[in-house]
């Protein structure tokens, strides 16, 4: 099982409790997002680091080395990362596809989006197929708003493109036993088979291409990849190299994460800017109760939903950000400036998705049939693969 503790839960499919990174590292045995990892990064993406990275909301990997080291001698990579569709999209939901985003421009290369339709109708037991597939085109429309070049993009449905890709399912399936997969992923006699089968499909994506794949993600898939470096060479592969985010702490507090059934703790693509100003004037703060008193005493932004989402997302200059840090810390700024400026920061945000959105109707068959990928995808014989 991916993490199971007293204090909090993270698997592939549940995040609850307070989330204690460092301690992530040691029981996924990933690597920290060092300094030095950071510089080599820097050196090889030309000079420059998403603020993802500067801020280290992106704080572990696996193997990235391995992705330094082909950039730096001229070896090219494909990028994947993908979706399980089980409702609306919210902000959280956006950080590994802006990341992709972001490097797909600097390396300008393919990327691989996998919407898990089978995985979240084979694991979510009163959601209906009909109902699943609903989501997955919604939120494809939130991801190709994110801005992906159409001709390097290929976004697939797994129940779509299974017939496609059998012929590798079934090489990646019979290197895989259901010991493996019951210890990795928490897998009893009572799971149903679909599910037990569908860590084939997410892994088989990292083999679309014969060179190495680079995987934005959240901590949560790393049982994915755990597995895909057992398996890789044997099939005769690249182990793929994984790059793991932080979970955008939800409205309600720095617990958990953001989540459908729960709509007050995330703000989602869709709301519109009363529900957003509602959402963000309530959100968990670390001010005290009184402006009296934070003048006196000042806040906390550690534990402060509204700083915290600045820092993840929404405020680009660190300068900036280092004075609303201090400011806060020392009094200046109150809890109520501070949630406006956040609500002021998100409006223009969610404008322009929502205008991008609105234009990805028009665009979705580039991405999943007609784009110049897309199309190599759709011809391709993996039974020679």
């Amino acid at each position: 099982m991916a993490h199971n503790s007293e204090e909090f839960v993270v698997t592939p499919w549940e995040v609850r409790g307070k989330v204690n990174y460092e301690y992530l590292i040691k029981v996924f045995g990933v690597k920290p997002l060092t300094d030095q990892v950071l510089n080599e990064l820097k050196e090889v993406l030309g000079g420059e680091l998403h603020l993802l990275l500067r801020r280290k909301i992106f704080f572990a990997h696996r193997g990235l080395e391995w992705a330094i080291k082909d950039i730096k001698e001229g070896r090219r990579l494909f990028l994947y990362t993908g979706r399980g569709p089980s409702g609306p999209m919210h902000v959280g939901h956006l950080l590994p596809f802006i990341f992709t985003k972001w490097l797909q421009d600097k390396l300008s290369i393919n990327v691989y989006i996998e919407i898990t339709d089978d995985e979240k109708f084979l694991h979510e037991p009163k959601a209906s197929y009909e109902e699943i597939r609903k989501w997955a085109y919604d939120n494809m429309l939130d991801i190709i708003a994110v801005g992906f070049d159409p001709n390097k993009t290929f976004i697939f449905l797994d129940t779509e493109y299974m017939g496609r890709v059998y012929p590798l399912l079934v090489k990646v399936a019979k290197r895989i036993n259901f010991s493996e997969v019951s210890a990795i992923f928490g897998f009893t006699q009572s799971t149903n088979i679909g599910l037990i089968f569908f860590p084939t499909f997410q892994i088989a994506v990292t083999f679309f291409e014969k060179r190495r794949s680079l995987i934005p993600s959240a901590i949560d898939q790393d049982p994915y990849w755990r597995l895909q470096h057992d398996i890789a060479k044997g099939l005769g592969f690249y182990k793929a190299s994984t790059i793991y985010t932080k979970f955008l702490p939800p409205l309600t507090g720095p617990t958990g994460k953001m989540s459908t059934s729960n709509p007050d703790s995330a703000l989602f693509l869709t709301d519109d800017d009363k529900t957003i100003y509602r959402k963000i004037m309530k959100a968990y703060s670390g001010g005290q109760p009184t402006a009296e008193l934070h003048r006196k005493y000042g806040g906390n932004p550690d534990i402060d939903v509204a700083f915290q989402w600045l820092k993840f997302l929404f405020e680009e200059d660190d300068n900036k950000l280092k004075k609303i840090e201090e400011d806060y810390r020392s009094g200046t700024l109150l809890t109520g400036e501070l949630k406006l400026y956040l609500y002021e920061k998100v409006v223009k945000f969610m404008e322009r998705h929502r205008e991008r959105r609105e234009k990805a109707k028009e665009l979705i068959r580039l991405y999943m049939y007609e784009g110049e990928l897309a199309r190599e995808m759709w011809s391709r014989d993996f039974s020679k693969w």
